[in-house]
């Protein structure tokens, strides 16, 4: 690998992405950036300038953006991220392994990469929010799917004159709320962190794994313990490519 390799998490929304270097740990990364997909043209020119030859990728958002981000990307050397049976030391649990999603298998990846051993939750707080559970010898149990924070909150308040707002930082709202508009806020959070909850307690108290664009409006209604931690997609990609490299050095030594 001469140039960095490039980590790229293409969600539903947004389009996150890293630059690694080869002996980086997963989450050290030289630089790292997001886009909306009307704002990705930006993103070639930005990877160009980065000398950047391998790139390993994740989208759930359809052939579509793939194509876009095939275009973008050129020449260099893609590894399109697919959910399989077994990668990067996790066994994929699920009755069919390829139809995981491939951005859950990553996130547990990256999980265990952090907490190695450990048993975990893993909860991603996107469009949808998801959560998974990962035992401590490494097998990706399966999961929930749930509308993310601002879906739920959008299917309440599309009769009322404004969308009501989490903003990461802000206070909690009372858990009765005296108003409609913090009703839903609560209710909404309540709903989010009481899944994560229930997966935790279902897992024996595993330790929760936290991220996502709506992660740190969530975090503060969580009464588990758990970790915040920034694209743990991107985490993952880069736990696979790191892992794979040190087999393939392996072979070659042998």
């Amino acid at each position: 690998m001469n140039g960095p390799l490039l980590l790229v998490d293409a969600g539903n929304t947004r389009v996150k992405w890293a630059l690694a270097d080869a002996q980086a740990q997963p989450g050290d990364w030289a630089a790292s950036g997001a886009a909306l997909h009307d704002g990705l043209d930006a993103l070639g020119a930005e990877w160009r300038t980065r000398q950047v030859t391998r790139a390993i990728v994740s989208n759930v958002a359809g052939g579509a953006l793939r194509a876009r981000l095939a275009a973008l990307l050129g020449p260099i050397e893609v590894d399109w991220f697919a959910s399989s049976a077994e990668r990067a030391g996790l066994v994929n649990g699920y009755r069919e392994p390829g139809r995981l999603g491939c951005d859950r298998f990553a996130a547990a990846i990256g999980a265990r990469a952090l907490a190695p051993d450990q048993a975990l939750v893993v909860a991603t707080c996107g469009t949808a929010t998801t959560v998974d559970a990962v035992t401590g010898d490494g097998r990706f149990l399966g999961g929930m799917i749930l509308p993310g924070l601002a879906l739920m909150a959008g299917a309440l308040a599309r009769n009322t004159a404004q969308l009501p707002q989490a903003a990461p930082g802000a206070a909690l709202p009372p858990l009765f709320a005296d108003n409609t508009n913090d009703a839903i806020v609560s209710g909404c959070l309540s709903a989010q962190a009481g899944a994560i909850a229930r997966a935790v307690a279902g897992h024996g108290g595993a330790l929760c794994i936290l991220s996502g664009g709506a992660a740190p409006i969530i975090a503060p209604a969580l009464e588990v313990a758990h970790k915040l931690v920034d694209n743990i997609v991107l985490v993952g990609l880069h736990a696979v490519a790191r892992a794979e490299a040190a087999h393939r050095g392996a072979m070659d030594g042998s």
